[in-house]
C-alpha cells in the first residue's frame, strides 16, 4: 500500500522559514520523480515545485522560485521543501505527490500517480 505523509506546516509570521517532509512508503521511491503542490481557499491546486528522479533537476513555480528549494533523501524515502522568506499569499495546503518515471511535464496534476492528504501553512502578516 503506497502512502505519503505530509508534515512540518503551521503558523508562522511572514518571513519566516519552515520544512516540509513527505515520508513515502510502498513505492519504489529512488524511481518517481516528486512534487509539491498547494491549494488556497477558494482557489484551485497550484504547482509549486518538483524534482527529478533521476537526474535531480529541480523545477519552480515562479511565484516560489528563490524562496523555495525541494530536495529528496532517497535513503529515507523523503522528499524535503525547504520555505524561505514566506508571505500570506503562501498561505494553503500543501500536498506532496509521486510520479513514475516522471514526465516533461513536473507541473501538471495530471502525470502525477500518488498524493499525500495535505499539510496546512498559514502565513501571517
Amino acid at each position: 500500500q503506497v502512502q505519503l505523509v505530509e508534515s512540518g506546516g503551521g503558523l508562522v509570521q511572514a518571513g519566516s522559514s519552515l520544512r516540509l517532509s513527505c515520508a513515502t512508503s510502498g513505492l519504489a521511491f529512488s524511481r518517481y520523480a516528486m512534487g509539491w503542490f498547494r491549494q488556497a481557499p477558494g482557489k484551485e491546486r497550484e504547482f509549486v515545485a518538483a524534482i527529478a528522479w533521476n537526474t535531480g533537476n529541480t523545477y519552480y513555480a515562479d511565484s516560489v522560485k528563490g524562496r523555495f528549494t525541494i530536495s529528496r533523501d532517497n535513503a529515507k524515502n523523503t522528499v524535503y521543501l525547504h520555505m524561505n522568506s514566506l508571505k500570506p499569499e503562501d498561505t494553503a495546503v500543501y500536498y506532496c505527490a509521486a510520479d513514475l518515471n516522471g514526465s516533461d511535464w513536473p507541473e501538471r496534476e495530471y502525470y502525477y500517480d500518488y498524493w499525500g492528504q495535505g499539510t496546512q501553512v498559514t502565513v501571517s502578516s
